[in-house]
């Protein structure tokens, strides 16, 4: 049989014939990947897309594919059909074509189970032509754009997007069976808030106000958790309009939980045995392999003070540098490692976003097996609860796996006058020119000054999660369809 090349935005569609219209309903009982199990003999309807066809005098051969991702060889044999039958059965079929097909299974010579066609309708023609048998669809961008041919011709990529669906799907019921409510908040803002990010903005015709598509649902959950469910959580799109990356989109999925009477250690157990439930039931492993790197997530996970970890790589003691001038300073002193540095430096007007900076280039590579990142200095997280201990650290971790970032959590901020105190610092260094800064959000204060209880969040990122256990490079083969630059016009355009 005759490959045809790879289908590209270039290729013209050539009209179905006239006569042909599209079946609208067939009666599927047997799926591609149960079919093979069933005795010789056994009658099946199975509807699906023709991945292979060639007819060899009196007997044509096809695979059909269907939802479960699997192959079951079908039959039209002539003398059993008829002449015409077959003929016309055969000529009507091509590749990328929908049929449904009833017929009895058979064993071929080569001990193929294969589904002897009775009765054939052609539910839809396919217009354009399938991607190469062998190679698929082999190039990155056409991947991207055209995620329907990848899901047809790549099972590896199927199945990586299954266990995304599964592992969302664990994750619900694990927390279901916890006690936790799943909710939803607004992806439509007043205040871009909960997280330090740059926002998109767009503007709503019917309230005649500008609104932020969310960064972060934190603040929201935080007043459901005031109004007193005491554990919520939500799953779904985050917006962050920075660049991107390997382990960066600007579209994203977070599950976000909070959980009222818990501090930030309830939360490092919680995430650990959730992170190594979900992997059990999924592979029946806590071991995974990632470009190469065996990342072990079982047992107890080891502890990183942020601080020691910036001085261990550094030399910088943040416990005694404070500021932004002086921060500035001790990196331009240091002895960074070779081809290291940190990106506008001099401009740098937070100290924040400077101690952020320092430790992503320097420590944050480093970290490679799953690890919690516990005590970041306070001025990182405005949200976030002092330490009782050293009121200058947070009650904070991250989850850290191959110098990604998968967890933050904390115990939460739930005094109103030291988060107003915080959320001016925020407002001063946006007004300084940092872009990257929460927003005053008065409501939010208000419903703290109501009273909230003592409570803990997290955020779980499940691009990255889901890229790391299915060794997935990049976040763009775990989300069906990343947004990408605009196509380059083609020479005819």
């Amino acid at each position: 049989m005759t490959d045809v090349p790879n289908p590209s935005a270039d290729v013209p569609a050539e009209p179905v014939p006239a006569p042909f219209q599209p079946v609208g309903r067939f009666e599927v009982d047997t799926l591609a990947d149960a079919a093979g199990s069933l005795a010789d003999g056994t009658t099946v309807h199975l509807a699906g897309r023709v991945m292979l066809w060639r007819k060899m005098g009196g007997i044509a051969f096809g695979q059909l594919q269907d939802r479960s991702g699997a192959r079951v060889q079908f039959s039209l044999r002539k003398n059993e059909l008829g002449v015409d039958t077959f003929k016309a059965w055969a000529s009507s079929l091509a590749l990328g074509d929908f049929v449904g097909i009833t017929g009895s299974l058979w064993t071929t010579d080569k001990g193929e189970h294969t589904v002897g066609v009775s009765e054939l309708v052609v539910l839809n023609k396919a217009m354009r032509p399938m991607p190469d048998k062998h190679a698929g669809v082999a190039d990155a961008e056409l991947k991207y754009r055209k995620r329907y041919l990848d899901l047809l011709t790549n099972p590896a990529s199927r199945d990586r997007f299954l266990t995304r669906s599964r592992v969302v799907s664990f994750i619900r019921a694990y927390l279901d069976g916890r006690d936790f409510l799943e909710i939803e908040t607004p992806i439509l803002q007043a205040a871009a808030s909960g997280a330090a990010a740059r926002p998109f903005s767009t503007h709503h015709n019917a309230l005649d106000r500008d609104f932020y598509l969310r960064i972060s649902p934190e603040t929201y959950l935080k007043r459901v958790v005031a109004g007193g469910f005491d554990r919520v959580y939500e799953l779904g799109r985050n917006f962050r309009n920075e660049g991107v990356d390997s382990s960066h989109l600007q579209e994203f999925t977070m599950l976000e939980w909070y959980a009222a009477y818990w501090d930030y250690r309830d939360n490092m157990r919680f995430v650990r045995e959730l992170v190594q439930a979900t992997l059990d039931e999924l592979f029946g492993t806590r071991t995974v392999t990632f470009e190469g790197t065996t990342l072990d997530f079982g047992g107890d996970w080891a502890e990183v003070d942020y601080r020691d970890a910036v001085r261990e790589h550094t030399g910088i003691d943040l416990r005694a540098i404070r500021d932004v001038d002086a921060l500035k300073a001790a990196i331009k002193g240091a002895d960074l490692p070779d081809g290291v540095s940190v990106p506008d430096l001099d401009d740098a007007v937070s100290y924040a976003g400077l101690v952020d900076s320092l430790y992503k280039k320097t420590v944050r590579p480093a970290l490679i097996q799953p690890c919690f990142l516990v005590h970041h200095p306070v001025e990182l997280v405005p949200l976030a609860r002092r330490s009782d201990e050293d009121p200058t650290r947070l009650d904070m971790f991250q989850v850290v796996v191959n110098g990604w970032e998968i967890v933050k959590a904390y115990s939460e901020l739930v005094d109103p006058i030291d988060q107003r105190t915080r959320l001016e610092e925020q407002v001063a260094l946006q007004a300084a020119g940092d872009d990257e800064t929460m927003m005053m959000e008065e409501d939010f204060l208000e419903a703290m000054e109501h009273g909230m209880p003592p409570m803990s969040g997290l955020g779980l990122g499940i691009d990255r999660f889901v890229a790391l256990i299915t060794d997935a490079p990049t976040l763009r083969d775990v989300v069906l369809f990343p947004q990408l630059r605009e196509a380059a016009p083609s020479p005819a355009d």
